[in-house]
């Protein structure tokens, strides 16, 4: 297994209407947030699939790609290093997470985000101080503010729910759409398992908190108490 051999493979399974359609999807153009990104286009199914086959590649070679220009090399890259964390020792898994650390501006975009950061930041901090969840939270990077609100995702799934909701807080003025849209998802997924706890977020914020993010955030609530919210 080689990075060359990973990326033929890439190559060999592009569509190029299908690459189209992804960059409009991901937001590729002028201004937007994933500008000058190129797709190969390929699907997430055929990507993990990839991702099995190439999981044994070394540690450079995964970097390799997670440099590429092609996003879906980067979609590789993130997917193969989830598997490597998984199944990985201390060593390798400490090795990932600052790789990962190292690399944020290779990881641009939500799906390269949304894919990775719950399953390797969140892990590695689960046990560790969540210090630099709080630093990521305050960064001027778009991608590095949505990591730190995702990773908290791990936590949420253990019924730790604090740094989601601190991090969630330090992003209520944020000024992207995405970040208002991964902390109400979070606040979401925290109601799901304890709804006193998203409740006694909303009642403190809902009133100023961006209107995306409440959306999110309640979107599970029963209709009457959704309209109650959005009315505050």
């Amino acid at each position: 297994m080689t990075v060359a051999a990973a990326r033929a493979a890439l190559r060999a399974a592009a569509d190029p209407e299908k690459a189209r359609v992804l960059q409009g999807f991901f937001k590729t153009g002028p201004g937007q947030y994933g500008e000058g990104d190129r797709f190969l286009g390929i699907n997430v199914p055929a990507l993990r699939k990839f991702a099995r086959e190439f999981q044994s590649l070394s540690l450079a070679d995964v970097t390799g790609l997670l440099q590429g220009s092609w996003h879906e090399e980067r979609v590789l890259a993130l997917f193969i290093l989830v598997r490597q964390y998984e199944r990985g020792d201390e060593k390798t898994r400490d090795a990932i997470y600052r790789l990962y650390l190292a690399s944020t501006d290779r990881i641009n975009n939500w799906d390269l985000v949304d894919g990775s950061a719950p399953y390797i930041v969140g892990p590695h901090l689960r046990e560790r101080s969540r210090a630099p969840l709080y630093k990521l939270a305050k960064s001027k990077s778009l991608w590095e503010r949505r990591i730190a609100i995702l990773a908290t995702f791990h936590f949420i799934k253990h019924n730790d729910y604090d740094d989601a909701i601190r991090i969630a807080e330090i992003l209520l003025h944020d000024d992207h759409d995405l970040i208002h849209k991964a902390a109400g998802w979070m606040l979401r997924e925290i109601g799901n398992r304890d709804r006193a706890v998203e409740e006694a977020f909303l009642r403190k914020h809902a009133a100023h908190m961006p209107r995306t993010m409440l959306r999110y955030a309640i979107e599970k609530f029963p209709e009457a108490l959704r309209t109650r919210y959005l009315q505050r």
